[in-house]
């Protein structure tokens, strides 16, 4: 029984700091030089193994890769100017490719590392379409929408199987006219969040939601928008009161700003839950397209993928609308709202929902937390 006793409080302890999840002392742009630098821990490399199918040495390698493309790449796009067509990390080379639409402009563009690639239409034109459309109604069959710079294009996502009624119909018609438009079918279910009814033991709550924390900034931490209203009380696994909610946004985005403070206190930490050793978190720099992630939350701890695409606009099965969010293969559960998504040692973004499970399988999408730090203004908690 004491054993049992010693193991709980240990946990408890890593929830109150290390679940406040937090990382350093890094503004809302820092972040390039911490990559994976430091040592990596075998619970990572075999957690990549295991969802991304890699052997401990290749997983290595695409660290090292993912971190030298996301250092390149503020490089090449400002080589590429506005000629910028968007950019991925690409596994099979293992290097970052960038899209061009001026052949001029592509020596710049390689001299920076990136390996140019030629396409008709702009990131800028492709942003463009993806505000057009964030204007329509979308009807509940189309699942999201996001620019794909690997297919040049905004892919619209429909449900499989849902009613190619009338309004889905009209809505891609808008959606064409608007710019380039490709139409996917491939989610199996509309995306939901992943807020919880209370369950004992997790890392924070808000009436009767449970959710799990982001990342910590100086005075509080992060997390999803949807998990409660500025103004209410957040507690934790214990139920303690660990603070407020200062800010709060929801739908449109999907973040918020807790204060923390009543004994809790904030690290630059993302737990491991015994899968991988605790992460620390070193900066934010934005993992490309094609990049490794993994994921940190309180029903289904931890879990990695890859980052699919970014800037997408997705309709949740409840009505409500989120733009600007990143889709990733990482699986999630409820209870898992609001907690860390991280690439090597850098801090990603907080969880906001997705389809599926982690036994089955699905799909995820995240805040990124560059956004969240400048909306309110925040310093990231870095190690």
């Amino acid at each position: 029984m004491r054993r049992g006793i010693a193991v709980r409080l240990s946990l408890s302890a890593l929830l109150v700091t290390g679940t406040l999840v937090g990382t350093g002392a890094a503004t809302a742009t820092a972040g390039a030089e911490g990559s994976v630098a430091q040592p990596l821990s075998a619970g990572l490399l075999s957690a990549l193994q295991r969802d991304l199918g890699l052997s401990p040495d290749e997983a290595r390698t695409r660290l090292a890769q993912e971190a030298d493309a996301a250092e390149t790449e503020p490089a090449a796009r400002e080589a590429a100017g506005d000629a910028y067509g968007g950019s991925w990390f690409d596994p099979a080379r293992g290097t970052l490719v960038v899209a061009v639409t001026d052949t001029g402009r592509a020596d710049d563009v390689h001299a920076t590392g990136a390996e140019p690639r030629l396409v008709t239409h702009t990131d800028a034109e492709l942003g463009a379409t993806v505000t057009a459309l964030d204007r329509l109604d979308a009807p509940a069959s189309v699942a999201s929408w996001r620019v794909d710079p690997r297919a040049n294009s905004v892919v619209v996502t429909l449900v499989t199987g849902a009613e190619r009624d009338a309004a889905t119909e009209d809505f891609l018609a808008a959606a064409r006219a608007a710019g380039p438009v490709t139409v996917s079918a491939t989610t199996t279910r509309a995306p939901e969040t992943f807020a919880a009814g209370t369950v004992g033991g997790d890392p924070w709550y808000t009436g009767n939601v449970r959710c799990s924390i982001g990342f910590s900034v100086h005075g509080g931490f992060v997390t999803a928008g949807h998990c409660g209203r500025a103004g209410q009380q957040a507690y934790g696994w214990d139920r303690s009161l660990i603070g407020q909610i200062q800010g709060s946004s929801w739908p449109g985005n999907d973040y918020a700003f807790v204060s923390v403070g009543n004994g809790w206190w904030t690290v630059p930490v993302v737990l491991g839950w015994g899968t991988v050793p605790d992460v620390l978190v070193r900066g934010s720099a934005e993992a490309p397209v094609g990049a490794s992630i993994c994921r940190s939350g309180s029903t289904t701890h931890w879990h990695c993928g890859t980052v699919l695409g970014k800037n997408e606009t997705v309709n949740y099965s409840s009505g409500e609308v989120v733009h600007q969010l990143t889709r990733t293969s990482v699986c999630a559960e409820p209870g898992d709202s609001g907690g860390s998504y991280i690439s090597g040692d850098q801090a990603q973004g907080v969880t906001s929902g997705g389809w599926g499970n982690c036994a089955g399988g699905g799909e995820t999408w995240h805040q990124p937390v560059n956004e969240i730090l400048g909306a309110y203004g925040l310093t990231l908690h870095t190690a």
